[in-house]
């Protein structure tokens, strides 16, 4: 059966706990981030597999907006392909470093800002696309993170995702290792649930889905990728 820790209904926590909830992920994120931007990709042709499918699915008249962008890399890659890239991310150490690379390699279509994926970061029919990298795990609510990214994507214009599914590893993994490491502070808050739980939690927000697909080069991958359209 599907696990999932996840909340249906986006209005349910208040203001003020969506708030600390950003300035504790923002602590987390801000510590680990020069470790984070140092790390290797893993799964490197699994990575360059991914953009390949991405860059097939924008255009150079598209505004794309990603949420947890990181230190930037991946957006660094995909802005030649847009008309307009924003990306964000809910720590400002993260957005600092991306800041760092976008001058030593200058993207006229690509600008960072600080904001929460768990918040509205963009004007509704702002965007006609939403990026969503290694992040859907690490919100605090999936189905609110999902409702402001389906509110800012225009008619017509795609969620494209790529979110490790923790309920799909080994069990002692999320029972036990995870709590373990987030007692002690090496790990951050996850979201344990499977790709089929993800789905419907697009399906929720009125998402109809496009494809999904894996793309690991390295034993079992639990990151799946999705591609979700706005109707319209």
């Amino acid at each position: 059966m599907p696990t999932s820790t996840i909340t249906s209904v986006p209005e349910a926590r208040p203001p003020a706990r969506v708030a600390e909830s950003a300035a504790r992920k923002a602590r987390f994120w801000d510590r680990i981030a020069p470790k984070y931007a140092a790390d290797p990709i893993a799964d490197m042709a699994g990575y360059e597999a991914t953009l390949r499918r991405v860059q097939g699915l924008l255009s150079a008249d598209q505004d794309v907006l990603e949420i947890g962008c990181g230190t930037g890399s991946t957006a660094l890659r995909l802005a030649p392909f847009t008309r307009r890239l924003r990306a964000t991310d809910v720590s400002a150490n993260m957005i600092a470093i991306a800041r760092e690379k976008l001058a030593a390699q200058p993207a006229p279509q690509l600008s960072f800002d600080v904001a929460d994926a768990d918040t509205a970061v963009a004007g509704r029919g702002e965007y006609d696309a939403v990026l969503a990298f290694n992040l859907l795990h690490l919100v605090s609510d999936l189905d609110r993170a999902l409702d402001h990214a389906a509110q800012a994507l225009r008619p017509g214009g795609l969620l494209i995702s790529k979110t490790a599914c923790i309920s799909e590893m080994n069990r002692l993994i999320p029972s036990l290792a995870l709590p373990l490491m987030r007692a002690v502070g090496k790990a951050p808050h996850v979201l344990c649930f499977d790709a089929g739980v993800l789905q419907k939690a697009m399906a929720r927000q009125g998402m109809d889905i496009v494809s999904v697909e894996r793309h690991g080069t390295r034993g079992k991958d639990i990151r799946v990728f999705i591609v979700a359209r706005k109707p319209g």
